[in-house]
């Protein structure tokens, strides 16, 4: 009875826990692209006053809408999986977009990271409801904004702003697709972003490599 345990936990549980992560593992050997060639922010600016581009950044995109302290625990969950991991690389930036007059909110949320995190990834960048839901809607993503006009979603941009998710078939030739991520939920921030947000950084990594340009870019 004894030695039937011990090959349980030697060679059965090993095999189980391997199936149970596996199963969160991106099925995909490159990120699709959602969206190709979303626009640009334009003139809006930041919380120091200056302009932020998605061009030639990989970003991390955010709607706050106008609660955003409200809503602060979906930053903090995004800090914590993703943020803190990867917040070093030059070419990498977490960008959340909200509502002209929210300001002082975004400052707070920014304070309150401040005493564990090094923020200077962190950018709000503000503009007119208007055209924040104009610039959602040309995203052509499933998802919609709430009446805030925030959403607890984000996205993946690449280097080129094209929206970056699963779409189409995968590698096990099944129909996938996934337009954001749940920043309410850290676990699918811990499986799915991460898996596919690797994905992306493999990509870069392996130009730079190719291109002799290693470095502490992406």
């Amino acid at each position: 009875m004894k030695k039937n345990i011990v090959l349980f936990v030697l060679f059965v549980l090993p095999i189980v826990a391997y199936l149970f992560f596996a199963s969160g593992v991106n099925s995909f050997t490159t990120l699709p692209v959602i969206t190709p060639k979303i626009r640009d922010f334009g003139n809006w600016k930041s919380l120091n006053g200056q302009k932020v581009t998605l061009s030639k950044k990989i970003t991390i995109l955010g709607f706050s809408g106008s609660e955003i302290l409200k809503n602060r625990g979906n930053y903090f969950n995004l800090n914590e999986k993703i943020y803190k991991r990867y917040y070093g690389f030059e070419d990498l930036q977490f960008v959340i977009l909200s509502p002209t007059g929210t300001e002082k909110e975004a400052q707070k949320v920014i304070d309150a990271l401040a005493p564990f995190t090094d923020v200077s990834g962190w950018n709000f960048v503000f503009a007119p409801p208007q055209e924040i839901e104009t610039f959602y809607n040309q995203l052509k993503l499933k998802g919609k904004l709430d009446e805030n006009l925030g959403t607890s979603y984000v996205y993946i941009v690449d280097k080129n702003r094209n929206l970056r998710g699963r779409k189409g078939q995968n590698k096990e030739q099944k129909e996938e697709y996934k337009e954001g991520y749940d920043t309410f939920h850290p676990s699918e921030l811990s499986n799915e972003m991460l898996d596919d947000f690797k994905i992306i950084l493999y990509e870069y990594r392996a130009a730079l490599k190719k291109n002799h340009n290693a470095s502490k870019q992406l």
